[in-house]
């Protein structure tokens, strides 16, 4: 109920009931009911600030233990991370070494994977940083633990024909010890023999012995090519060992063998000769793994005794050497 209000007329030494107009109270009414609205909406913008709503509490809930669960799965990433680089280790300088694999490449372990626009739709997400970092990371870890496993699929390879490759890894000399050659030429840097002061490097090793002196493949294989030449290698036979492995040998007189035959350790494979770029009667040796050419001398382990071998790697250091072809 409305109070009554009055006036005091100093005319009259009276006071006067103040009657209001509709429009009066119309704009009263008005102006009380904007107040109220503007002082209800301050005061729901003032509790939103300071105040969750039920289901803000629930989100911000969920969002905090997202953040806890990313934190933990970050920390497992890299106790695993730690696990597979163990891993990678012992299979490169152990298992590898074993079975004379070389180690796999850093730039293909770590390989990126590659893609900008992968992580695109997780910019836009509430701690996008760290679920990307996280993602990158999970499929770093992806990748590796891939390329570790084709790794042990080889290793186990290997492992199952380890008697095979046994018998293929090239392992004695190309010459018998009863034949009477001399190591003339090792691998390494030598003299060319045509063009006399330039060096050039030498790929295999040279055994000196006379014309017709028997050559042996020095390991399980298959007769990959055989060559006549008067040129360069003269007459060759190379041998595909499998496992990587290859042998050359080089300047023969006679090939006893044919293209696709398979031959054993031992076996006769031609005769030395003096043909191609050769200045005398010798035996050119290559051992190739993957195409590229290893030091001969690490294969001879069959036929040599630790001195006979300790006296070779010492004669292989030296500089120098009558280099045939």
């Amino acid at each position: 109920m409305s109070k009554v209000k009055y006036r005091f007329n100093p005319e009259t030494l009276t006071y006067q009931r103040i009657e209001k107009s509709l429009k009066s109270r119309l704009f009263n009414l008005f102006s009380f009911v904007i107040s109220a609205f503007f002082f209800a909406v301050i005061g729901i913008v003032f509790y939103n600030l300071f105040f969750d709503s039920p289901k803000e509490k629930i989100l911000k809930r969920e969002n905090k233990l997202l953040l806890f669960q990313y934190q933990e799965l970050n920390k497992k990433i890299k106790e695993i991370e730690k696990i597979l680089a163990e891993l990678q280790y012992r299979d490169d300088n152990i298992y590898r070494t074993i079975f004379e694999v070389e180690p796999i490449p850093d730039n293909i372990r770590k390989a990126g994977i590659g893609g900008t626009k992968k992580y695109e739709e997780l910019e836009d997400l509430p701690h996008s940083e760290l679920i990307i970092s996280t993602s990158k990371k999970i499929d770093h870890l992806m990748k590796q633990v891939y390329i570790q496993s084709k790794s042990f699929d080889e290793i186990v390879y290997l492992a199952k024909n380890k008697e095979k490759w046994l018998k293929s890894v090239p392992a004695i000399l190309p010459i018998l010890n009863k034949d009477k050659f001399k190591i003339v030429s090792h691998f390494g840097m030598r003299y060319d023999p045509v063009y006399r002061n330039v060096k050039k490097m030498h790929e295999g090793i040279d055994f000196s012995c006379a014309i017709g002196t028997n050559v042996r493949a020095t390991g399980e294989g298959i007769v990959a090519e055989v060559n006549y030449s008067n040129r360069g290698y003269g007459n060759e036979v190379i041998i595909d060992h499998g496992f990587g492995y290859k042998t050359r040998y080089a300047h023969l007189n006679k090939i006893k063998v044919r293209k696709g035959q398979k031959v054993n350790r031992g076996e006769v494979i031609g005769n030395v000769g003096s043909t191609g770029k050769s200045v005398g009667p010798h035996l050119h040796y290559e051992v190739l793994k993957n195409n590229k050419p290893l030091n001969p001398i690490n294969f001879f382990y069959l036929d040599l005794s630790p001195e006979e071998y300790d006296q070779m790697i010492e004669a292989s250091a030296q500089e120098g050497g009558i280099a045939l072809d």
